[in-house]
């Protein structure tokens, strides 16, 4: 009697790679409510190179990201208008954008940047509603937060750099700017106070530089860190799919609930680390702006 070869065992899945094939950026969008995949056209090469400027997941859901923070401050003032021209007490979306713009105008941008500060408003809470949307679309089943991807974060702190730096200059003007690079304390002149500009200039030219690298790594960190750990739970399910019964349902039932509370976590890293995001940005600009 001939006995037929016995099945190989199926290995298990590979939950390293399936964590950075989530996280990590690509050519291809996972397309919402099971309607598949979505290719994406490239590679476009800049004529003479070889830099690939064709669109990725990230960059999608960037697009994606501005443009709901544009029609959610669209319609939310025009929800506040309508409500003006009635006469009517504050309700609604509406309602809601109203008190999350006039928090980060208040609370965030102009008590921390201090006098002027209603200038930089529109900037901080551009940066606010952006970077909570990329958070919050990462949190999707079948989306991406372009926030974990650390060049995505540089290109944010480097317009908080320039904004910074540039608004600093404004203020200052040359001498008062140059003053925050060539540190002498007040009333100190002669060798010591070449002594004192030499050793602190390199400090104060890392503090500049520090400040935006600071801001790349805490936004960048924290949003694939909390993702690195809800795969890893649901991947607990699949290590142990070989495991008796008993185990399994154990297994999945705590990864379940664990994974549920970690996604209530993210949900409000989503909007601390955009509120985080605005507040040093406003915080840095304060500071260059004013010498004392």
């Amino acid at each position: 009697m001939i006995q037929a070869p016995a099945h190989p065992a199926k290995s298990p899945p590979n939950i390293g790679a399936m964590i950075f094939e989530h996280t990590g950026d690509s050519k291809l969008v996972e397309l919402p409510f099971g309607l598949g995949e979505w290719h994406l056209p490239g590679p476009w090469y800049i004529p003479g190179t070889h830099v690939d400027v064709s669109p990725t997941k990230h960059v999608v859901f960037m697009i994606v990201a501005a443009t709901l923070v544009f029609l959610t401050l669209w319609y939310g003032g025009r929800q506040v208008a309508r409500r003006h021209r009635e006469g009517r007490g504050p309700r609604g979306i509406g309602a809601a954008v109203e008190a999350m713009v006039l928090f980060v105008r208040n609370d965030v941008a102009i008590a921390s940047i201090g006098h002027g500060g209603e200038v930089f408003a529109p900037y901080i809470m551009t940066l606010f509603f952006f970077i909570l949307y990329c958070n919050l679309l990462g949190l999707l089943p079948w989306g991406a937060a372009a926030t974990g991807n650390i060049a995505v974060t540089a290109g944010l702190a480097l317009t908080a750099f320039l904004t910074i730096e540039i608004s600093g200059f404004r203020a200052l003007g040359p001498k008062g700017y140059l003053k925050t690079i060539v540190m002498v304390p007040p009333g100190m002149k002669g060798i010591g106070a070449v002594i004192m500009a030499i050793i602190m200039t390199p400090v104060e030219l890392i503090g500049k530089i520090v400040k935006p690298f600071a801001l790349t790594l805490r936004l960048f960190a924290n949003m694939t860190a909390g993702h690195f750990v809800i795969l890893v739970l649901l991947g607990l399910i699949f290590v142990f799919g070989t495991a008796p019964a008993a185990i399994r349902y154990i297994v999945a039932g705590g990864s379940v609930a664990l994974t549920l509370f970690m996604m209530l976590l993210e949900l409000l890293v989503a909007f601390l680390q955009a509120y985080i995001f605005a507040l040093l940005t406003s915080v840095f600009i304060g500071l260059m702006r004013y010498e004392h």
